[in-house]
């Protein structure tokens, strides 16, 4: 297994960071357009529903590009596909910075989120193999902490930018942030990094169907698409709950996504040490 194990391996490695500045692009792309709905709903003229299908439209491509994306590059060296995918993640939100209609900025989101899920997956893979075993948690932790940057301050940063200069200054500036992350991912993720062996290599995804055989499964998706559906139904339309029901103005949205960004953190790490209980803490120690 080529994992450095020399002075430095106790820093952090650069190519986490680029896996993080790739997760926080599209933390940021996934989560931004809840701010935006009624800037982007007024400029393409379509109702408020209709805008919506944004964010609907994003969350169906996410399901599908994860599975189909996943499966078919099982064989491709991972860090070839992880600069692929966020070259799709660039395409996309380019596409939606310049939309001349709401069908070609629809289309910008679909093929935007088509490298969410994948990106997640393979990246997770690549950044355990960048540190010792005992640190692949930590490796991956940091990973993922770019998409909880982009809930607490990417997604009010990127409503504020909306408010002052337009929702496409927006799209421009994460289309500017996944050509970094592209940039960083080529330059610091180590290739070895990113080799699939053929002991490793991951099933084809006919074995991976047959997990859909346990009810347990299925009662886990279940509870998974009613929690997180009722929470982005009321995500999606956030911005005009903020002004049209509670009275408060467009500019006061970006702080409120502060507040809302920080309460899923806490939540997160509460949870988390929640569902840990006391023995899986005494393990841990």
């Amino acid at each position: 297994m080529n994992i450095r194990q020399d002075g430095n391996a106790r820093r952090m490695p650069a190519g986490l960071v680029a896996l993080a500045l790739g997760g926080f692009g599209i933390g940021l792309t996934e989560f931004v357009i809840a701010g935006l709905l009624p800037q982007v709903s007024r400029g393409l003229d379509v109702s408020e529903a209709t805008a919506g299908w944004l964010i609907s439209g994003y969350a169906l491509s996410v399901a599908i590009g994860a599975i189909l994306l996943t499966a078919a590059t099982t064989r491709i060296h991972r860090k070839a596909v992880l600069v692929g995918l966020v070259a799709l993640f660039v395409l996309g939100n380019l596409l939606s910075a310049v939309a001349p209609s709401y069908a070609v900025a629809l289309l910008g989101r679909v093929v935007a989120a088509l490298c969410h899920g994948s990106f997640f997956g393979i990246g997770s893979l690549v950044a355990r193999r960048m540190v010792p075993p005992e640190r692949a948690s930590q490796a991956v932790a940091v990973m993922f902490a770019g998409l909880t940057v982009a809930n607490v301050l990417g997604v009010p940063f990127g409503a504020l930018v909306g408010e002052r200069w337009g929702w496409r200054a927006t799209f421009w500036a994460i289309t500017g942030i996944g050509v970094l992350a592209l940039a960083a991912i080529a330059v610091w993720v180590p290739a070895w990094a990113g080799a699939v062996h053929e002991a490793h290599r991951p099933a084809g995804l006919r074995p991976q169907l047959r997990a859909f055989r346990s009810r347990q499964v299925w009662l886990t998706l279940a509870a998974t698409a009613l929690g997180y559906g009722g929470m982005f139904g009321a995500f999606s339309y956030i911005a005009y709950t903020f002004t049209e029901v509670t009275g408060f103005t467009s500019a006061d949205v970006a702080w409120l996504l502060v507040v809302y960004g920080s309460g899923l953190v806490i939540g997160n790490v509460a949870g988390g040490r929640g569902a840990g209980g006391p023995t899986a803490t005494a393990t841990a120690r």
